[in-house]
């Protein structure tokens, strides 16, 4: 038997009390709702499960919210969340098990275009990313791993692809390597791009090419984001920054801009109120600071700047290690986000 994510969800929703019961078991159903702290788990009553309901539409069975974020999802985000899952096919394999339902064989899935994209354009982004795989055991995790990066909870907008085609810039023969893909979105979500991190076949750094990064798409303005919009957040330039400093920030979402010009230039969310701006050591990096800063201080976004010890955190995750990069970051926050997003204990656990 197969089953469609839609018609998982719907199986999954006539169960609702019996899943929260399973995977948000720190929470209580008080009424009509379960009320648990987060998607993960979180001991709290920030968030609310709709545990009956029509099979459609937002006060569907299955439907929840978290009032503190944003948040909202299905019971298969409830799983993969409160699991800590990347592969959606791990997410609806542990739903077809909940469900006692046989496990899906492999759908081979093919799109076929009648044209072909514009080189570079959003298009051209989109169908990249659509033929990319989740990171979850390949090349990318070894790559991040490798860069002392092991926080890969919640990696969604991160994707490889095994065969991505590489154009030298001196009009050489067209090579094929493996890929980090990461999804450029702006503030609704949409991809308007991507970015490609070229990797060497072992994984264990990028593939000996001349340009190793290369972007395409609409990148103005928009982001790499890990996490949702809300009033605290972070901006900076690289992945592997944002992600090296989201394992001593747990919890606070990430915006990553690809480059000095793009941070200088990214929107602003609606519920953003102070913003934490990490900067690269160079000229580049401090000229992007000083507009971004401006920009956000003209519009009543608070801005603090975080200064990593050398040219950005990255660098120190992998030279000084996690706990210096977190004593590091503790005395640049505010105290208040201290106790709310900069806490010991093993990565991964949001």
């Amino acid at each position: 038997m197969r089953s469609s994510a839609t018609e998982l969800a719907h199986h999954l929703a006539r169960e609702a009390e019996a899943v929260c019961r399973k995977y948000l078991s720190n929470g209580r159903r008080v009424g009509r709702y379960w009320i648990v702290g987060d998607v993960r788990n979180a001991p709290g009553r920030s968030m609310y499960v709709r545990l009956f309901g029509p099979e459609g539409g937002q006060r569907a069975a299955g439907k929840w919210t978290d009032g503190a974020t944003g948040e909202h999802g299905d019971l298969l985000d409830v799983i993969r969340e409160s699991l800590g899952l990347i592969d959606f096919r791990d997410v609806t394999d542990e739903a077809r098990r909940f469900l006692s339902l046989p496990r899906s064989e492999p759908d081979l899935q093919f799109t076929f275009y009648t044209t072909p994209a514009p080189t570079g354009s959003p298009e051209a982004a989109r169908r990249l990313i659509a033929a990319s795989q989740p990171i979850r055991g390949t090349l990318v995790e070894t790559y991040l791993r490798h860069r002392c990066i092991d926080d890969l909870h919640d990696v969604r907008a991160l994707c490889f692809h095994p065969c991505c085609y590489y154009r030298p810039e001196d009009d050489g023969p067209t090579q094929i390597w493996p890929a980090m893909i990461a999804r450029v979105t702006d503030l609704r979500g949409q991809i308007t791009g991507a970015h490609r991190t070229w990797l060497d076949r072992n994984g264990v750094g990028k593939a000996p090419v001349e340009t190793q990064r290369k972007a395409m798409g609409s990148l103005l303005g928009h982001a790499v984001r890990f996490g949702p919009s809300a009033e605290v957040m972070v901006a900076g330039e690289g992945i592997e920054t944002m992600l090296s400093l989201r394992m001593a920030l747990t919890g606070m979402p990430m915006m990553a801009a690809l480059s000095a010009g793009h941070l200088s230039a990214i929107l602003f969310p609606d519920p953003l109120r102070r913003l934490y701006i990490a900067r690269d050591i160079d000229l580049a990096g401090n000229g992007a600071m000083a507009t971004l800063t401006a920009r956000a201080t003209a519009v009543g976004i608070e801005t603090i700047p975080l200064s990593p010890r050398l040219g950005d955190f990255n660098e120190d995750l992998v030279a000084f290690g996690l706990d210096d990069l977190r004593a590091r970051v503790c005395v640049q926050v505010t105290p208040q986000d201290i106790g709310r997003f900069l806490r010991a204990g093993p990565p991964g656990r949001l």
